[in-house]
């Protein structure tokens, strides 16, 4: 269906498709921005789509289309097809290669079937010359034979060469493509997809090798109200300088992403518990320790802080269940009043 979409976008069909996606995007109050442009684009080209159905249900709500919300969005409707149509160029790039180094390997060894065929005639002359001029002739024809050989070698050790580096080069664009749908574009943290395909690994791994695993979920106390009082923008200020604390200190073999809005998620392989608990402390002191100005026009912010919560995952537990008992960990930490860590695995309520 993506597939499909796209080609309608660019078809005779856009001009129509241009035209209603700015009328609802000015009908609902939304700024035209290219990635909401898309977002529309994509809305009128497949009314009946998830991406539709999510913005229809949005605005039924009376959500703000925010930039952030766009961004989500966009990663969670749009990278997929982003991403399968550069795989698929890249395919489309590698067959046409494949096919010419095919059919250079194919004259290659017509040539050498040639050569072998002048070196058999040649052996069977040299035993029946008699006289200088005959042999003369046939040491001509094998160097001619020789040059022809070497030259067509040449030839295939270049096209060789050329599609070497060609398929680096679409191996790095296909690696740069996979780290574009991955990543949060706000934060540079991964996105949700890339958390949830890392948190199927690490678990496989802690079955494979009886290791800990441990997930965390933090959340930026009082954010709605810290957005409605400074804007969006600044909002997404305050998400960048809270991602870039857990980003650092979430760094491999941790790992740390974006999760939705403001909230983040973090997997702790090979440690427990008591070790997680204590670095998210130390997130949640660094946040709540900086004050903050705004950069537009350097007035103060005050502080913000986060509140996180932790659950150490069992033998065999689903990641989706150990993931519900941190959230359930976080939502005690925000009930205590916020800017706080709650271990899971102190809570008998949340462990069971």
């Amino acid at each position: 269906m993506s597939g499909d979409i796209e080609q309608t976008l660019r078809g005779p069909q856009a001009y129509k498709i241009t035209r209603k996606a700015i009328d609802l995007m000015e009908r609902h109050n939304i700024w035209p921005t290219p990635l909401n442009y898309e977002l529309w684009s994509h809305f009128v080209a497949d009314p009946d789509g998830p991406l539709a159905k999510e913005l229809t249900r949005l605005i039924s709500t009376g959500e703000p289309m925010t930039e952030t919300v766009s961004e989500e969005l966009a990663a969670a409707y749009l990278a997929k097809a982003r991403l399968n149509e550069q795989i698929r160029d890249a395919g489309d790039q590698l067959t046409k290669e494949l096919a010419a180094v095919a059919k250079a390997i194919q004259t290659a060894q017509k040539s050498t079937a040639a050569y072998g065929q002048t070196l058999n005639s040649a052996s069977e002359g040299l035993g029946a010359a008699t006289d200088a001029a005959a042999i003369k002739k046939m040491v001509e024809t094998l160097t001619t034979a020789t040059e022809r050989v070497q030259k067509q070698n040449h030839s295939l050790e270049q096209r060789l060469s050329d599609s070497t580096t060609e398929v680096a080069r679409l191996r790095e664009h296909l690696e740069q493509v996979r780290r574009d749908a991955t990543t949060d574009g706000l934060t540079n943290l991964a996105n949700r997809k890339a958390f949830d395909d890392e948190l199927a690994r690490a678990c496989a791994d802690a079955d494979e090798q009886g290791g800990a695993l441990t997930l965390a979920v933090l959340d930026i106390d009082h954010f709605k109200s810290f957005n409605d009082t400074w804007g969006h923008q600044t909002g997404d200020q305050v998400i960048r300088f809270v991602a870039s604390v857990i980003g650092r200190i979430g760094a491999t073999p941790r790992f740390a992403a974006r999760y939705g809005g403001e909230e983040f998620a973090m997997i702790f392989p090979g440690e427990d518990a008591a070790l997680v608990e204590t670095c998210l402390e130390e997130i949640r002191d660094e946040v709540a320790s900086r004050m903050l100005k705004r950069r537009s026009t350097n007035e103060d912010l005050g502080t913000v802080t986060i509140s996180a919560g932790l659950a150490q995952r069992k033998p065999g537990e689903t990641g989706t269940c150990t993931m519900e008992r941190a959230d359930a960990a976080l939502y005690i930490s925000k009930r205590a009043g916020r800017n706080r860590v709650t271990n899971g695995e102190k809570v008998t309520s949340v462990a069971a």
